[in-house]
């Protein structure tokens, strides 16, 4: 036994010495390759976007979604080539897992098709510049900020917190909030007793007085003003209020100017009116 023992460990010990190394190698050149491959995809995406028209922001949002993209092909193909080395250097024959792997693929035909069709989308996405990470899109039903990207599915995390992950090929239609410029698009009801000429100068004054505020003129574009009336509603005049804000700033530029037209209101006298119903009471005999 004492003999079996003492064979076994110089067998080790002489695998060890005859091999580690070039394991050690392997592995710290994928490391370095994983970390180099990164900056140099970071230096090229960032020289080679243009920013041809569209903003700095938008700029920045199209080299991060391209970074994303392509660091994480490389890593996939980093990694696979360490594996398929380290195989080969502890005398696993790579041939015959590259075949099996073949006729598993066929195999599982049917769900690479689904894996396949993911990829081809993600690539359109991506070459048609439909969204970058940091918009804010909708899928269909599912919404939320893009977080991460890669060719086969994009990360939504909507107003919840709730994280969505969605396959490209299960992406019909892509409504993006955030690409350009993004729009104050609010209704407002006066009472039918209100002058409609005073309810519109007061909005426009609000708009005004918002769109030229420090802390806010940065992200309105073009200041929000009345646009027409737009319906009348059983209890009110309904106003509609257009205004053109930076991207993803819209929700927030609305609600402030609904705060300021509130406030505005109250101290013009106009009344905001909420829903009534008059009853009739029939009198007994």
């Amino acid at each position: 036994m004492q003999d079996f023992f003492n064979n076994t460990y110089n067998v080790a010990f002489t695998w060890i010495v005859a091999h580690s190394l070039t394991l050690i190698v392997i592995i710290v050149g994928a490391l370095l390759a994983q970390h180099f491959s990164g900056r140099v995809i970071t230096k090229l995406v960032r020289r080679v976007i243009k920013q041809g028209g569209q903003t700095k922001i938008a700029e920045e949002k199209r080299e991060n979604t391209l970074i994303q993209v392509l660091s994480g092909a490389a890593y996939i193909v980093i990694w696979l080539t360490a594996l398929m080395m380290v195989l080969s250097e502890i005398g696993i024959a790579i041939g015959p897992l590259i075949a099996a792997a073949g006729i598993a693929g066929l195999a599982f035909g049917f769900g690479g098709q689904y894996l396949i069709r993911d990829l081809i989308s993600g690539m359109f996405i991506i070459l048609e510049n439909q969204y970058r990470a940091g918009d804010v899109v909708c899928f269909d039903k599912t919404c939320g900020l893009v977080e991460h990207i890669t060719l086969r599915m994009t990360t939504l995390r909507d107003l919840s917190g709730t994280v969505h992950h969605v396959p490209h090929g299960d992406v019909h239609t892509v409504s993006n909030m955030s690409k350009g410029y993004a729009r104050v698009n609010l209704d407002i009801g006066v009472s039918y007793d209100s002058d409609i000429e005073h309810v519109i100068e007061v909005i426009n004054r609000v708009g005004t007085e918002l769109a030229e505020d420090l802390n806010w003129k940065d992200h309105i574009l073009k200041a929000p003003a009345f646009l027409r009336v737009d319906d009348f509603a059983d209890s009110a005049i309904v106003i509609k209020i257009l205004g053109d804000t930076t991207p993803v700033m819209q929700w927030d530029v609305t609600g402030e100017l609904r705060k300021r037209l509130k406030m505005a209101f109250d101290k013009e006298g106009i009344v905001i009116p909420y829903p009534q119903r008059v009853v009739h009471m029939e009198k007994g005999g």
